[in-house]
């Protein structure tokens, strides 16, 4: 019997009445299902509703099969064993009681007929590139990245018919990535579906199901493809929607154009009642049929045009959103020969490297990669002082600034302009909400508490407070900024970095974003601080 993955009206709210879906219904085919959309839409609670792991306010969840999920955020118990894990330790220890004399019936019943466990799960941990960990280690051993693969090899050890994935590639080192990226290349039965934000992967799917607006359209094809097709279809919508301005500007006129029609007609209509001096009885009937026609001809224009701006409104709706950053940031500029950042000798607190020495000079921009565990945190809060190294010096010549992964350098208690305000004292509240707005927090929006913020615009309004910060930041550095930002807010991010004229050190593991924001050297992180080239990492394993 084939697997299946279905919603049948399905509606969900959260506890304070934000509502998410509204009689969503949609089926899964059978292959790899990519599931995009913009921070927010909903993508997880799907996932999260079709793994039941939430339970819908209306509507049904279809599952025939069985079903793996693999949520964004992994919580393992440090002490157990990696069999323990993986869930194949019962039947080890069963195998190794058969082998060792003891035949009692239990331990057959045990095993069933997965006599091979032990091999299939070292197998899988080896294509996975997680062969080197053993079964007998604890998962306190293994990285967070490993860790996520060990999940996901629990999970294929299953041998599922239906598997979600969320968000995968978060925090995964290239290496990870590429194993991932593997496994997924390997799918060819049952149904995959995974949300991501990593163009790598979704590439790799046989289509994408976009939720949009509570919604999902479908796409045949990777994520070129589905650019593709809605690139073509925001070039058809913005033609829809000029023509809809047109009309709707051709209606107005008309509308006027007949009003005045209408009040000629009285003038003379009254002006020959006075020159004949008709009967009261007859000009009355002739004004009260004349105000009839002209009250049907204003209706019908006027009918015209609400019916021209429905359309202008539908076609509105059909043409996105997603709006750019652009901003002006001319004190951020460094010279080419200034020195930016140097380091002599320096040894982290945490992570592998033994000793860097590195100068940076003018606008350079710099990628900073490496396995999980290396220590590109480490180094990049070290160049801001707060972390002190073991050994050497680390010294900044410019102003810095630092963005962390976890965003929090926001006071959630702030709204958005106060929160850039406390970092640029001096400079006038109109000048904030000018330069705000190109950080897309218009109006009210910039009054909007960093508490109540989604991710993206958490992200936007912690990049604005970063940005726009005094002194102007020269030397800006990012810790894997794209975790999570959906692909808008990468290319928002994309836009603001080339306004940007500073110098900039980014530590993150998404070549395609690394490549967008114009690389300038290549850092490997490991024991050693050493150079390489873009075309090394591409072919990096």
């Amino acid at each position: 019997m084939s697997a299946s993955l279905t919603c049948s009206a399905l509606s969900f709210a959260w506890p304070d009445g934000t509502p998410v879906f509204d009689g969503l219904s949609l089926g899964f085919p059978p292959g790899r299902t990519g599931l995009a959309g913009a921070n927010g839409s909903g993508k997880s609670t799907l996932l999260r509703l079709l793994a039941g792991r939430l339970r819908p306010s209306a509507g049904s969840v279809g599952v025939r099969g069985s079903l793996a999920y693999l949520p964004q955020t992994i919580t393992l118990d440090t002490a157990r064993h990696v069999d323990e894990a993986l869930g194949i330790a019962d039947r080890r220890r069963a195998l190794a009681a058969i082998e060792s004399g003891d035949v009692r019936e239990e331990h057959f019943e045990t095993v069933g007929d997965d006599w091979d466990v032990e091999e299939r799960a070292l197998a899988m941990l080896g294509s996975l590139g997680l062969d080197g960990i053993g079964l007998d280690r604890t998962v306190g051993e293994v990285s967070g990245g490993e860790a996520v693969l060990l999940r996901l090899a629990a999970l294929l050890l299953e041998r599922p018919d239906i598997l979600l994935l969320d968000e995968p590639t978060n925090n995964l080192d290239l290496h990870a990535r590429r194993r991932l990226y593997d496994a997924v290349d390997a799918w060819h039965t049952g149904i995959l579906v995974v949300v991501s934000h990593d163009r790598e992967l979704l590439e790799r799917v046989d289509r994408i199901a976009e939720l949009r607006a509570g919604a999902v359209s479908w796409y045949g094809g990777g994520w070129s493809a589905y650019e593709e097709g809605v690139a073509i279809e925001q070039e058809a919508a913005g033609r829809m929607l000029r023509a809809a301005e047109a009309d709707v500007r051709r209606q107005k006129r008309e509308l006027e154009e007949t009003q005045i029609k209408i009040a000629r007609r009285r003038r003379n209509s009254r002006k020959m009642d006075l020159e004949r001096r008709a009967p009261k009885i007859i000009a009355g009937a002739k004004k009260r049929s004349a105000q009839e026609s002209a009250g049907k001809l204003r209706n019908l224009h006027e009918d015209r045009l609400g019916e021209a701006r429905d359309r202008l409104e539908e076609a509105a709706d059909a043409v996105r959103d997603d709006d750019e950053i652009r901003v002006s940031l001319p004190h951020t500029a460094v010279p080419a020969g200034r020195t930016v950042l140097s380091l002599r000798g320096v040894r982290p607190g945490y992570g592998r490297l033994r000793e860097a020495d590195l100068e940076v000079r003018g606008p350079e921009r710099i990628a900073l990669v490496g396995r999980n565990g290396a220590g590109k945190t480490s180094l990049l809060r070290t160049l801001t002082g707060e972390l002190p190294p073991l050994a050497g010096e680390a010294t900044t010549y410019v102003p810095l600034r630092f963005l962390p992964q976890r965003l929090d350098v926001l006071d959630d208690d702030l709204s958005v302009a106060a929160n850039v305000a406390r970092r640029a004292p001096g400079v006038t509240d109109n000048h904030i909400r000018a330069q705000l707005a190109r950080f897309l927090f218009k109006g009210a929006r910039a009054e909007q508490p960093a508490g109540t913020l989604s991710g993206g615009e958490r992200f936007r309004a912690a990049l604005a407070a970063m940005m726009l910060a005094e002194p102007a930041p020269q030397l800006l550095l990012l810790d894997e900024p794209t975790n999570n930002l959906d692909v808008p807010s990468v290319r928002q991010l994309t836009g603001a970095l080339a306004s940007y004229e500073g110098a900039l050190v980014v530590a993150s593991h998404d070549l395609p974003f690394l490549e967008s924001a114009g690389i300038t050297r290549w850092l490997v992180l490991d024991e050693e601080l050493r150079e390489t080239t873009l075309e090394e990492l591409t072919a990096w394993d």
